[in-house]
């Protein structure tokens, strides 16, 4: 495989074939994300025929592999008749290959109809993955994310009228102290309005070569404590409506992990953050998380 950069991928593709369509994210202001920050990286779409290269060789070499993830960070920001022609080529070249999953953003997303996204879902794929990050737009224009909290709702219905599986990543701390009970509140709410049919959940972890590591090592910004962290999570279970979703705080960024279905297992979940609260979880050492 022909990889280039970090390769960044859902902890559900874990197990998939990564191919990687693009290099690097064509957004790439958000000020939390160090993911593709080297000075020499600079986003482009593959060519033909190194993406076809990479098919060959998952054609002999990743036979056990059912499903795929088109890294990296945007994929969906390929044309549609070009990415169209690539997902026929992996069903063709990988036919038990069952779903093929990619990043997208909301503004790739909001330039695609559903009538587009429904010819996507017959040509294979059947998971996005989008950073919601926060339902807080005073939050989401601090962190650069280029979308209001509307555009993400509309995006988000977009996925899932077509009839794809949506999975929308927020991240516990990202509006700093001052901010912290908006930002789980209007995650919730915006949650509530998509409907997603996964939410990941992950931790805000402050890295040196992005814009929110220097404010907080400049103590610009101020990332909540382990309580103040799980009483966000704690708003945002409790405030999210009853629809039926997979709901993961699996990540490694997190200090303990939910994994289960709402509305079936909020109970449990709200009881288990009330235990952490209190200091009756064992909570994952500082050395033991990573992105």
């Amino acid at each position: 495989m022909h990889y280039q950069g970090n390769i960044i991928r859902p902890p559900s593709e874990a197990n998939s074939i990564i191919l990687q369509v693009t290099v690097g994210c064509a957004h790439n202001r958000c000020t939390f994300c160090g993911a593709y920050r080297a000075p020499d990286q600079k986003f482009y779409i593959k060519e033909d025929r190194i993406i076809a290269e990479d098919i060959a060789f998952a054609a002999q070499y990743c036979r056990r592999q059912k499903t795929l993830f088109l890294a990296d960070g945007d994929a969906l920001i390929i044309p549609q008749r070009r990415l169209l022609a690539l997902c026929h080529q992996i069903q063709t070249e990988l036919p038990w290959v069952r779903r093929i999953g990619l990043y997208a953003n909301c503004r790739d997303i909001l330039k695609r109809s559903v009538l587009e996204f429904t010819e996507l879902k017959k040509a294979g794929v059947g998971r996005i993955y989008m950073g919601l990050e926060s339902g807080h737009d005073p939050i989401l224009q601090a962190i650069r994310k280029g979308s209001t909290a509307d555009e993400m709702i509309a995006a988000g219905r977009r996925v899932r009228e077509a009839g794809i599986f949506l999975s929308i990543t927020c991240l516990l701390g990202i509006g700093g102290r001052e901010l912290s009970q908006q930002h789980s509140e209007d995650t919730a709410e915006v949650l509530s309005k998509i409907r997603p049919s996964q939410i990941a959940v992950l931790t805000l972890m402050l890295l040196e070569n992005t814009e929110l590591g220097k404010a907080a090592a400049e103590k610009d910004f101020h990332l909540p404590d382990q309580v103040g962290l799980f009483r966000e999570l704690r708003i945002l279970l409790a405030d999210l409506e009853d629809f039926r979703c997979q709901f993961q705080a699996n990540h490694a960024s997190n200090y303990f992990t939910l994994d289960g279905r709402l509305p079936k297992d909020r109970d449990a979940f709200l009881a288990r953050i009330d235990q952490a609260l209190t200091g009756a979880v064992f909570l994952k050492p500082e050395r033991l998380r990573s992105l």
